[in-house]
């Protein structure tokens, strides 16, 4: 009989896959079911975020949260983190830019205050060529009153977001987007604005770790489109996938690691963003809400109710190349048949456009797993996005698949590389 030497990774994988058929047993297709199922019902009428329904949902994940165990964040009362904000109507408004006045369809105002007068000096100036990403930069900008000043070649894109009624976080301070051919030297803005506040509310919830301060993060957004116009008969739009899916694995996630009789090495934070739909301010608030450099890594899970362009058992991770979070995952997956893959739309941007965007800018290993088909997502925001066009089964095994790959980051064994940005 010949005795070959296998090597010790390989062990520790294939018992890590062993090990798939007891701790990772409990993550059971019939629960992700019942629990997609009801976040993707009619009776949150597709979860718009800042209505009524939103908040019923996010009362529902947060039931899932205390069943299951978790704490509340430290000197939170409860699951919920609640903020403010602001939508802005420009009543009149003025930009001056080395003595010439400005078109007023070149300017867009996100205002945080009733009237605001800007000159050369007082306020924080950006510059953006053509070719740049303005909505990069709107929705990526920090606390602080701001001018942007963009080439004029993103007409086309402001009238986008000012037809889309882009909102601003309260107490963040004021955007102005001015369109001009070059960076002025001079400038005076001036602006009135009518402001509606509304509220609107994350669910998070944590499992501390023995390292109490050092942050792995498993994410999805729980906001869809709402109500719409009705297509044969239906008006809902029920976002199973987008992103009831992501955020079902959030909350089975949650329950899988609250079981486990050993405290993780690291604490985890199981989060549902609201308002990814309406330009990320969820997770713009939670990003800013902790230091990121104690943010270890960050699983975003966005679509993954559909198989992916490879099929069943693999998905992708976006912006792959920016970090060896990636190779970690599949690593630890060794001598399975699931497969983490690069993400192959490089061209939709999709790693800067959904919850973990915020934390990446910020350097943090933060990336979305998915296995949307985005250039051809049948249901993708159609009112047809229901529970019954999922692949539960599929979707189980994506979930044990993050489980599973996450450990050696949860039990504080690796630590990925921070986010590369020039890439």
């Amino acid at each position: 009989m010949l005795f070959k030497i296998v090597p010790m990774r390989l062990i520790l994988a294939l018992y890590g896959l062993f090990l798939s058929g007891s701790l990772f047993a409990q993550i059971k297709e019939d629960y992700v079911r019942d629990l997609i199922t009801e976040l993707a019902s009619d009776a949150y009428l597709g979860r718009a975020s800042g209505t009524p329904q939103s908040d019923k949902a996010a009362a529902y994940i947060a039931g899932q949260f205390s069943k299951a165990g978790l704490k509340t964040l430290p000197g939170s009362q409860d699951f919920l983190q609640r903020f403010q904000m602001v939508r802005s109507r420009t009543l009149a408004v003025q930009a001056e830019l080395d003595g010439k006045m400005i078109d007023t369809l070149d300017i867009l105002v996100l205002a945080d205050e009733s009237a605001l007068v800007w000159e050369t000096g007082i306020v924080e100036t950006t510059w953006i060529e053509k070719g740049g990403q303005l909505g990069q930069r709107i929705f990526g900008a920090t606390k602080g009153n701001k001018v942007i000043f963009a080439d004029t070649s993103f007409r086309r894109q402001l009238l986008r977001m000012r037809n889309f009624g882009m909102q601003r976080m309260g107490g963040n301070g004021s955007i102005v987007v001015v369109l001009t051919p070059q960076k002025p030297t001079q400038f005076k803005i001036m602006a009135n604005s009518a402001l509606v506040s509304r509220g609107y509310q994350n669910v998070v919830g944590m499992i501390e770790g023995k390292r109490k301060d050092e942050y792995v993060v498993f994410s999805g957004h729980y906001d869809h489109l709402g109500v719409g116009k009705p297509i044969d008969g239906d008006s809902i739009y029920n976002g199973a996938n987008d992103d009831a899916s992501g955020t079902t694995a959030v909350m089975t996630l949650a329950g899988h690691y609250a079981k486990m009789k050993k405290q993780p090495e690291r604490t985890l934070l199981f989060v549902a963003f609201t308002a990814e739909e309406t330009g990320g301010y969820g997770s713009t608030f939670f990003s800013n809400s902790l230091p990121p450099e104690k943010v270890v890594a960050m699983f975003n899970i966005e679509m993954i109710g559909t198989e992916s362009k490879w099929g069943k058992n693999s998905a992708y991770i976006t912006g792959y190349e920016r970090s060896d979070f990636g190779k970690i995952l599949q690593e630890n997956l060794e001598g399975s048949a699931f497969q983490f893959h690069p993400d192959p739309y490089p061209q939709q941007n999709l790693f800067f456009r959904s919850d973990n965007a915020t934390l990446a800018r910020l350097g943090v290993p933060a990336h979305t797993i998915s296995t949307s088909k985005m250039d051809s997502e049948k249901y993708y925001h159609t009112v047809n996005d229901e529970v019954e066009t999922l692949d539960l089964n599929n979707m189980t095994e994506i979930i044990k698949a993050i489980a599973i790959s996450s450990q050696s980051i949860v039990n504080g064994k690796r630590t990925p590389t921070r986010v590369n940005l020039g890439q």
